[in-house]
């Protein structure tokens, strides 16, 4: 079951998903003239801002931690190392430029998700299934959108990251073949950790995303920092293979420039997620005077999961020199791990396990939110939102105690599915960005505060928040004729 699946996943990852994702990501680059380079100074002044509302709306830089919780995670770890050893570290080069280009369909479809939120019934939310029948009027593609990416991140990825922490655990405890006791252990207690937060509502998972995420990023930062500066001399060595094997005449000759650029392309997009649909959810929940804002943030998560956390990993690998492993498929977690161990001393393995329960937790609250949005959209039940949350928990343990290589296999399908349909939806709403990129940008030029009010752009239909006021209720302010006319 699982190579089938492999395979299916490989031939839409190779010839359908790779190649759109980068061509709109081009695309998306040139009609929003270079938002993701351009306006990186922005995105510092942005994210700092306080919340545009109440005291209860969720600011700029929780939504950020929210996706960043679901972005970092066992990916930038095991994703990273798995790159290396089939690529080589000309992989790493690639999965820069990934991030670069996706900068911009991150930018677009952050700002899509936050123009087309909704307040209804509860705080703020959106996402593609809301810009996708909104915008596009296309209900039966959105509810596509909202069932997969419910089923992929609410539950698969949840027993995925599960799993990743287990077996951590085990590493460091379980000792010789690992310890049954203890991965049942560990299964019920994130089973509870996970259920007390996820029932509390965004409020409580952004609560905790803002104080775990800053410090799962800067542990570990401070352990790569740490290897960086006993390896100083090693640096300049380690860019240089980056560069050199990304384009060198052997790699090319030899069709290893190949494996360098696909398992690049495909691990940054992986561990970033710019165009697979999902941190527009997170987006969607802030409260901030115009929808770029969001855009920009966001788009500066791409960087902090690529450009920061992944190149760290990278760079404490390859300072080590694994050339031992390169062509081992099936080299993960293990080869940082060896890496760290090579480095600091057998004390890392159990610092690394630390930090990959952060790592792969945080995701678990990330991922659920996904699923809770789209929840939301499809269904206006509080019962079945709650058996949704019990499911998640159920697929929790499920992960902690079994193997999860058909749950992998199955999330390899679903990811450049759902990445898309979000590309069917993005393209022919760019146009839309780009307004209201500029609209953003001529406001800056007067010096002042960048405000958006749906008025201003009468021709958007649809558009049930922004209409000037920071308090009104967006459900209270949208019109009973667009209502009727989303339900048909």
């Amino acid at each position: 079951m699982s190579a089938l699946l492999d395979a299916f996943s490989g031939l839409l990852w190779t010839y359908l998903a790779i190649p759109m994702l980068l061509l709109s990501g081009l695309y998306l680059t040139y009609v929003c003239r270079g938002v993701q380079l351009r306006m990186i100074p922005e995105m510092f002044r942005v994210i700092l801002e306080r919340n545009h509302g109440d005291k209860e709306a969720i600011s700029s830089f929780k939504a950020f931690t929210i996706s960043a919780a679901s972005r970092v995670g066992t990916g930038n770890i095991a994703g990273v190392a798995t790159a290396i050893a089939v690529g080589g570290p000309g992989a790493v080069f690639w999965m820069w430029m990934v991030a670069l280009v996706g900068g911009a369909t991150s930018f677009v479809e952050s700002t899509l998700g936050q123009l087309y939120k909704s307040d209804k019934q509860y705080r703020y939310h959106g996402g593609p299934a809301y810009y996708i029948q909104r915008a596009l009027g296309w209900r039966w593609l959105a509810v596509v959108f909202a069932v997969m990416i419910s089923i992929t991140y609410g539950l698969v990825f949840n027993s995925v990251q599960a799993n990743s922490i287990v077996d951590a655990m085990q590493t460091s405890f379980g000792g010789e073949g690992g310890s049954r006791e203890l991965a049942w252990g560990v299964g019920v207690a994130l089973t509870v950790l996970t259920g007390v937060i996820i029932f509390g509502g965004v409020q409580t998972i952004s609560k905790v995303s803002v104080t775990v995420v800053p410090a799962m990023a800067l542990m570990y930062l401070g352990i790569g920092l740490l290897v960086i500066l006993l390896n100083i001399d090693q640096v300049p060595r380690v860019f240089s293979d980056i560069f050199s094997h990304a384009f060198g005449l052997r790699e090319i000759a030899g069709g290893g420039i190949g494996a360098a650029i696909m398992m690049g392309v495909r691990r940054g997009l992986f561990s970033n997620e710019a165009g697979m649909g999902s941190v527009p959810n997170a987006s969607a929940t802030a409260s901030v005077s115009h929808p770029v804002k969001q855009g920009l943030v966001q788009t500066l998560g791409v960087y902090f999961d690529t450009l920061v956390i992944c190149t760290m990993t990278a760079l404490i690998i390859l300072v080590a020199d694994p050339s031992h492993a390169y062509g081992d498929a099936t080299q993960g977690a293990s080869l940082t791990q060896w890496a760290l161990a090579e480095q600091l001393g057998s004390w890392a393995l159990h610092y690394l396990t630390f930090a990959i329960l952060l790592f792969a937790f945080t995701s678990v609250i990330g991922n659920y939110y996904y699923g809770e949005s789209n929840i939301q959209y499809m269904f206006d039940s509080k019962l079945l939102l709650n058996l949704f949350r019990v499911l998640v928990m159920a697929f929790v343990l499920i992960g902690s105690v079994v193997k999860v290589s058909v749950v992998w296999a199955m999330a390899d399908v679903f990811m450049p599915l759902l990445a898309l349909t979000n590309l069917i939806a993005i393209l022919p709403l760019a146009a839309i960005a780009a307004r209201l990129l500029s609209h953003y940008n001529a406001q800056r030029r007067k010096g002042v505060e960048p405000v958006f009010h749906r008025d201003e752009m009468p021709d958007l239909k649809n558009v049930e928040c922004w209409d000037g006021s920071d308090h009104v209720t967006c459900a209270e302010t949208y019109s009973e004729s667009a209502s009727k006319a989303l339900k048909n």
